[in-house]
């Protein structure tokens, strides 16, 4: 999906949804070996041994809320200095964002979900105002998913507890 959606993206003036699909592939290959093989551990051999759901330590909120903030302003800078996108500021944000929670997923923390479903249901908008209707759709489904994942994780957070 990411490799179509760099094309439909790009046409549709949304350049860091265009380039952010980089970062989620390396993200996606970051996050499968950590699931397997966990982050600084040896090489796990079992099922049992994969990266547990955990929950975000607290420490992590302020951090991940600047770099959040940081990232927002940058994507949002080279969107309008070197783009000629009429959404920097709604296409700075959910990329932004998208690379937090990307990050989180990574590590398999629980509240992932949440800036997901932000990042959904924003971009189910966004895509309306690009005139986007099945992307539209298509992000809207998303969020209700990422609703119903946070639930889901957190109820097999609880039974590993």
């Amino acid at each position: 999906m990411p490799a179509i959606y760099i094309f439909v993206y790009f046409e549709a003036g949304l350049y860091a949804d265009f380039g952010i699909n980089i970062y989620y592939l390396i993200a996606a290959i970051y996050g499968y070996i950590g699931w397997k093989y966990g982050f600084g551990k040896k090489k796990s051999k079992s099922k049992e041994e994969d990266l547990p759901i955990t929950r975000m330590p607290r420490s992590r909120y302020i951090q991940l809320s600047i770099i959040f903030a940081l990232l927002w302003f940058l994507i949002t800078f080279i969107l309008i200095n070197y783009t000629d996108s009429n959404v920097p500021i709604a296409d700075g944000f959910v990329n932004a964002l998208s690379i937090i929670a990307l990050w989180m997923l990574a590590r398999k923390y629980a509240e992932q979900w949440i800036p997901w479903a932000v990042v959904d249901a924003f971009s189910a908008g966004l895509y309306i105002y690009k005139e986007l209707y099945f992307t539209s759709v298509l992000y809207a489904v998303y969020a209700i998913v990422a609703i119903f994942g946070y639930y889901k994780w957190l109820k097999i957070l609880k039974n590993n507890i």
